[in-house]
């Protein structure tokens, strides 16, 4: 079975027509164009891409698409996880259809306050239901969306139960810690940290790189961590791009990476939000790109 490969991965936006469908040209595009820009692959369908705002026959065409488009396996992992189970099964196993292999599971998240024994029951039902050794899942641990969040002995729970299957972790918490003990604990374990500000350190702690919402902007800086992460310039770079991803986090992020990619390419379409998100109001708009513009960002996007 193909592997992800090692990087800096991004967690690609998705582009959107005027009645607020997806534009599947347009989205193809981009994934070709951060692949391109150095991405080690991208995460189709996951926060970043407003997945959770898309039905699950909107979520197929996507997954089509990519297949048609014939992006290499190893370079795409797809989010599947939904309240329903039937509807994260349906869409799982139409990317191992598709061709591809590699998925990231959202817990089921109506439900607050659940045991860690209903949570692992949830991704039990799944992985029992599709019953196929192709599938390759990374748990989706992002808990200020979710209401849960993974602990080590939850994670060890269901990496042991379904070895092969589960085979690493997307960790969106920011808790540096917990991401260093899963590296730590859990011996071939492949842990994604969720921001490239754990980009060099999760290097260092054996694990494959970063899943970034900033990489659709940033990919070109953090593909140079990515291969100079063992010299003397890593760890310039890395306070370079943490610095970068620190001042884009003040604004909310998928109106403000829109906002980024419209401006940078002229192409105001880029602005277009499903509901409840919606686009920057003026003054933020151009307080965000003229940081962008501080930070170089804005100038790379362009340059491409």
């Amino acid at each position: 079975m193909t592997d992800v490969a090692p990087g800096a991965w991004a967690a690609n936006l998705t582009p959107l027509n005027g009645d607020l469908s997806i534009d599947l040209e347009a989205y193809i595009a981009h994934v070709r164009w951060l692949l391109d820009r150095g991405c080690a692959g991208i995460v189709a369908l996951g926060t970043t891409g407003e997945a959770n705002s898309f039905s699950v026959d909107e979520r197929l065409q996507v997954i089509e698409a990519l297949a048609k488009a014939t992006v290499p396996p190893a370079r795409v992992i797809v989010g599947t996880g939904c309240c329903a189970a039937p509807d994260t099964v349906t869409l799982t196993r139409a990317v191992l259809d598709a061709g591809f292999s590699t998925v990231l599971m959202l817990p089921p998240f109506y439900y607050k306050g659940v045991s860690e024994d209903g949570l692992f029951r949830a991704y039990a039902q799944v992985i029992e239901a599709i019953n196929d050794p192709r599938l390759r899942v990374f748990v989706y641990d992002i808990p200020q969306q979710t209401g849960h969040k993974m602990s080590l002995t939850f994670l060890r729970r269901l990496y042991t139960a379904f070895k092969g299957t589960i085979v690493g972790v997307k960790n969106s918490s920011g808790d540096w810690g917990a991401m260093e003990a899963a590296c730590r604990d859990l011996p071939g374990f492949k842990v994604f940290a969720g921001t490239e500000q754990f980009l060099l350190p999760i290097l260092r702690a054996g694990g494959p790189g970063c899943i970034s919402a900033t990489a659709n902007v940033t990919s070109r800086s953090l593909a140079e961590i990515v291969a100079a992460w063992k010299s003397d310039r890593a760890d310039a770079l890395q306070d370079a791009a943490t610095k970068t991803r620190l001042t884009l986090q003040k604004y909310p992020a998928i109106p403000a990476l829109k906002e980024i990619m419209a401006a940078a390419t002229g192409h105001a379409q880029w602005r277009r939000l499903r509901p409840p998100l919606t686009s920057l109001d003026a003054d933020a708009a151009a307080k965000l790109l003229d940081d962008a513009r501080a930070a170089a960002v804005l100038q790379a996007v362009a340059a491409e």
